[in-house]
């Protein structure tokens, strides 16, 4: 598998940052993006992709993951999640704090920096976690794309479910805060009702709407006492997203994942513990609410909240059973066939999964494709359809929620930093990505 300090790709449909498609060529140097033009003669030596029949998108940024590093390695690695992530198109990733030992003090962040430059062939960013103790911690550390609250589906110092230690972290400091956003009494109580029931579906009872509305409304009233910059992650029900169609200061940010807009409650009977996820899925009506609220630009952008647990630990009775599925390698050709199938368009897909992410997270030089940018690009085959097959996963937990599915927008060739990590089911992975800078 060829790299080069220059690439020339050749022949694309481009996807330009006004929206528009244009067939033409692009050609990198040194880590960014040098030229878009619909025909480029060159003459220095440069690595050629040909293009035809393919669209070229900036590569998507996941900005929310859990790759498990370090202390739950059985599960994914660092490596293999960013293998994972090259073969969906994902060229960067903000991981969440839930590792052993959780991140929140800057050496821990410092040792997952050091972890990522050994082993990532993607680029990378990792959140602080929020205890009732580290606030010092959490207005210093850097760099970091914001500070994690777990309000809720958390135990231990992670879990930060009162209010006057939650206002507390919104009256100090001004970085973003991303909150998981699920009452802790609410689903406590909801535990008690629903005791002794092992079938799984009953886990969207128990951490019900309510409970994500709850908490999602506090959130947002700290926010505004304190004009407090507030991202709510994995956005899954249509009164959250009522609530903020109604009432969403500029400073709000929410995601939903592919989960939440594709898969319901229906699932469990299908695929039963592998349904399982914080927050839960919901029902076919919140499915559609969302997607009204995505493509109305009252829910931002889109996250994967990859997740892995191994097949064994799925396997265990509920609630004895770990919430989370895996998702980098599905979720660009999941959104790309769901645009297929006219739920939205690619350029809409394109400002969910890139644009709109290092907008709202201040990355420099990502999420579009024009000269100045960063080379993270992803060439996609819009025109073959192809089913997810676990053989062919790459995530160290070797399955998928989609197992089965039909997909469309599958990543031919993935480029991070202008070099060629993942070229028609090859990874390459001598290829390292870099800490991604917040402004």
């Amino acid at each position: 598998m060829l790299s080069s300090k220059s690439l020339l790709i050749r022949h694309a449909r481009i996807i330009l940052p006004n929206g528009e498609a244009m067939i033409g060529d692009v050609l990198t140097r040194d880590r960014q993006i040098v030229e878009v033009a619909l025909e480029i003669s060159q003459t220095e030596l440069a690595t050629e992709i040909d293009a035809q029949g393919l669209t070229l998108l900036p590569g998507v940024i996941d900005p929310q993951v859990h790759f498990r590093e370090p202390g739950l390695e059985h599960k994914e690695d660092l490596f293999t999640a960013s293998c994972a992530c090259a073969k969906g198109g994902v060229t960067s990733f903000l991981e969440m704090p839930n590792t052993r030992p959780l991140t929140t003090t800057q050496q821990a962040l410092d040792d997952k920096l050091e972890r990522a430059s050994q082993k990532c062939l993607v680029n990378y960013g990792f959140f602080v976690g929020a205890t009732a103790e580290n606030l010092p911690d959490l207005l210093l550390a850097k760099p970091t794309p914001g500070i994690k609250i777990f309000m809720g589906s958390m135990h231990g110092q992670l879990l930060v479910d009162g209010e006057t230690a939650l206002e507390a972290i919104f009256a100090k400091g001004s970085r973003l805060i991303a909150v998981h956003a699920e009452d802790q009494a609410r689903i406590n109580q909801r535990r008690q009702e629903f005791a002794n029931i092992h079938d799984v579906a009953v886990h969207s009872q128990i951490q019900d709407n309510q409970a994500a509305l709850l908490a999602t409304q506090l959130a947002l009233k700290l926010s505004k006492k304190y004009q407090r910059r507030l991202h709510i992650l994995h956005l899954s029900t249509a009164e959250e997203a009522e609530l903020l169609r109604q009432d969403k200061p500029s400073w709000v940010t929410a995601e939903v994942t592919p989960q939440h807009l594709l898969l319901n409650t229906n699932a469990y009977a299908q695929i039963g513990t592998l349904a399982q996820m914080n927050p839960p899925l919901r029902s076919p009506h919140d499915n559609q609410v969302l997607w009204q609220a995505l493509r109305d630009g009252v829910i931002d952008f889109i996250a994967t909240d990859h997740a892995p647990h191994t097949l064994e630990e799925k396997a265990q009775e509920y609630p004895n059973t770990p919430s989370g599925m895996p998702g980098v390698e599905t979720s660009l050709a999941l959104m790309l066939t769901a645009a297929m199938e006219g739920k939205c368009t690619v350029p809409q897909v394109v400002n969910w999964m890139s644009k709109a992410v290092a907008v709202a997270y201040g990355i420099p030089n990502k999420g579009a494709i024009a000269p100045g940018y960063d080379a993270d690009l992803v060439l996609v085959d819009l025109n073959t359809y192809r089913p997810v097959r676990r053989e062919e996963l790459l995530t160290k937990c070797g399955w998928s929620p989609f197992e089965g599915w039909n997909l469309t927008g599958w990543a031919v060739t993935t480029i991070v930093g202008g070099e060629i990590v993942y070229d028609q089911g090859q990874v390459n992975t001598q290829v390292r990505g870099q800490a991604l800078n917040f402004v």
